[in-house]
């Protein structure tokens, strides 16, 4: 694997390596990787003949507090040894300095509309502001035919599928691929570093309200189910933000199950200073 911190240099490897016709399957990550990216670089090594790229950049654009910032794990070392252990090709792994030259109020800002405000756009004002710029800027860097994102994520990649229909004409296909959890149904997520360990037994919890969302779309109305996922969570320990459903075409939010569309669950909550997110589709 090929580890390149500087945006020209990773523009003349890829011109060299891709010589225009291998196609780009890239993987943005901010860092402190886990079994979930690995997943992501193993399905877009599964692309034949590809060239798999992957980021590793903690953007400081797209936290709301700098104390979660400053506490954002931190393990390249740990990193670039699982990328290679997968296969990546290359690692970019640029800084700050590298990936907003003139200063981040020089990067583009993108209108999202409504996905800016509502669930994690409600929460976060302005994280995806941030998500936009960087993915935005990556893609101008990397130029890929195939971009990699995980499900845990949702809102995040229904916003940058309207970042793709902002920025015409970029080629680049989105693959969405399923959220690796552990054992008991916890997502995979760089956060769960953070836990205690009866923290960490407790976060099962998110899961186990998502599956009763969609075990019970036929037996009660989604307002019954919400109250006692609340509950729950609260009786577990959690601060719950939102548990919501949702078009899982356009995030619409629904008062109720509606089983002609597919739909989402979708849940944030905090235990402790840890905040957790993850969603089901029904």
């Amino acid at each position: 694997m090929v580890i390149i911190k500087n945006t020209g240099e990773l523009r003349q490897y890829l011109a060299y390596e891709g010589h225009g016709k291998r196609d780009i399957c890239f993987v943005p990550t901010m860092g402190a990787l886990h079994a979930g990216h690995g997943f992501l670089v193993k399905k877009a090594k599964e692309k034949q003949d590809a060239l798999v790229v992957c980021s590793i950049f903690v953007n400081p654009t797209q936290f709301n507090e700098k104390s979660d910032f400053d506490k954002y794990p931190v393990s390249v070392e740990a990193d670039i040894d699982l990328l290679t252990n997968m296969g990546c090709d290359v690692l970019f792994l640029p800084t700050v300095e590298e990936m907003y030259p003139g200063g981040t109020d020089k990067v583009p800002s993108y209108d999202f509309g409504y996905l800016d405000t509502i669930l994690e756009g409600a929460q976060r004002p302005g994280h995806f502001k941030g998500v936009g710029q960087v993915v935005g800027r990556l893609l101008e860097i990397v130029k890929p035919q195939y971009l990699y994102l995980g499900q845990k994520d949702y809102q995040q990649c229904m916003v940058i599928k309207k970042l793709l229909s902002i920025i015409s004409n970029t080629g680049v296909n989105i693959i969405i691929c399923d959220t690796v959890r552990e054992a008991d149904g916890l997502a995979m997520s760089s956060r769960n570093r953070r836990l205690t360990a009866p923290q960490r037994i407790t976060a099962a919890a998110i899961y186990q309200c998502l599956v009763s969302i969609q075990g019970k779309h036929h037996a009660a109305r989604f307002e019954v189910v919400q109250k006692e996922c609340i509950e729950l969570l609260k009786d577990k320990g959690f601060e719950p933000e939102y548990v919501a459903l949702a078009d899982a075409r356009d995030l619409t939010l629904l008062d109720n199950y509606q089983p002609d569309i597919p739909m989402v669950a979708l849940i944030a909550a905090r235990i402790g200073d840890v905040r957790l997110i993850d969603n089901k589709l029904l």
